[in-house]
């Protein structure tokens, strides 16, 4: 075990990586703070139809630093979000995919599970827009065809999202993160199988320093940075990522104005609705994510050229302002002039990833 802890302690790192290679460190805080917060919260909150949304309120009001711990939980999965998709991002920018396979693939699975861990848990607080944000995107499941009404129901395990649908949710959201701590020690043992990526993608072994004491310290600095502005945002700004009508107890017989999922979700929805047909639109809802995983797959990626030249990063860029944008037209209504720009932003997002070809 000693020798292990050595190995990684003093791993060969590129000398010339950046700050953007401090996500992982970043990320890994993010999923030891859900693991021990939602783990506390798990003591305390009542998986009820009638009483889950008492529970929440009991927990913030009574429970000694309750109010911490919900808000350090629910913001922690927001800045998780933030810190993967700029993992991504940074990824996306150097090419790291086309020599690091079995990590890519490794991280593509975390990604999916953290996904679907984060949906389970909004679903929990049993707000309105926790119970019809779970309506609306489990029911898209009915629009395949032959077993899609199956799958539904089965979902559900009723006629609609009731008490089976929480329970079931409460032990996928408790089980799920267990299998994605796995994933995440398989996807470092990928990754220090094959040494990590650096900006020019030269995998080169001359110029390597070792990761003690030269980069540990820079992943301290931006641990250090994080946590201050957690903490600062937990206690001032501790609603700043909650959406105000989950703080009414979930009705079915009332239906919000307008439903939509939590922000990180949201450029998905946004290409969900600009497709008229269900079925369509939960295609291409499941393409924009999987077609991450069609990356390592192209063989004509040239690392050190490609990533240099004035036209990729044009493209690069405008693809990131396009993302940001189709996460605000995923919070927009369902109204003219907001589905034309979704559809032309759509697009975009598929159109840069031809530039990889």
């Amino acid at each position: 075990m000693s020798n292990f802890y050595t190995k990684n302690l003093y791993m060969p790192m590129p000398s010339n990586i950046s700050y953007w290679w401090n996500f992982g460190a970043l990320l890994g805080i993010c999923l030891t703070i859900q693991l021990s917060t939602g783990l506390l919260l798990s003591m305390f909150y009542e998986n009820s139809v009638i009483s889950s949304f008492d529970s929440i309120s009991q927990i913030s009001r009574n429970m000694n630093l309750g109010w911490m711990m919900r808000s350090m939980h629910a913001n922690g999965a927001s800045f998780f979000f933030i810190f993967i998709y700029m993992h991504i991002g940074r990824s996306l920018m150097f090419k790291s995919f086309s020599n690091l396979n079995k990590v890519w693939f490794s991280g593509f699975t975390i990604l999916m599970l953290l996904f679907a861990t984060a949906f389970l848990g909004y679903v929990l607080p049993w707000g309105q827009m926790s119970f019809w944000g779970a309506t609306v995107i489990t029911s898209l499941l009915s629009s395949f065809p032959y077993f899609g009404q199956t799958m539904t129901t089965w979902l559900w395990g009723s006629f609609s999202v009731s008490k089976p649908t929480l329970m079931r949710f409460f032990s996928l959201h408790f089980i799920l993160p267990l299998i994605m701590t796995s994933m995440v020690l398989i996807h470092i043992i990928f990754l220090h199988e094959k040494g990590s990526n650096n900006p020019l993608g030269l995998n080169s072994n001359y110029d390597k320093i070792p990761f003690y004491p030269f980069f540990i310290w820079k992943d301290l600095l931006t641990v250090w940075l994080f946590m201050m502005i957690f903490l600062i945002l937990c206690n001032i700004f501790p609603f700043i990522f909650m959406d105000p009508d989950n703080f009414i107890m979930a009705n079915p017989l009332s239906t919000p104005p307008h439903i939509q999922p939590e922000w990180y979700f949201l450029f998905a929805y946004a290409i969900l609705r600009t497709i008229p047909n269900k079925l369509g639109g939960v295609l291409m809802l499941f393409m924009s994510i999987f077609i991450l995983m069609t990356l390592p797959f192209i063989k004509s990626i040239k690392m050190h050229l490609n990533n240099e030249t004035m036209t990729f990063k044009i493209f690069y860029f405008t693809w990131l302002m396009n993302f940001l944008f189709l996460t605000l037209m995923g919070a927009a209504p369902i109204e003219e002039p907001f589905m034309e720009t979704s559809m032309f932003s759509s697009l975009v997002y598929f159109i840069f990833f031809l530039s990889y070809l």
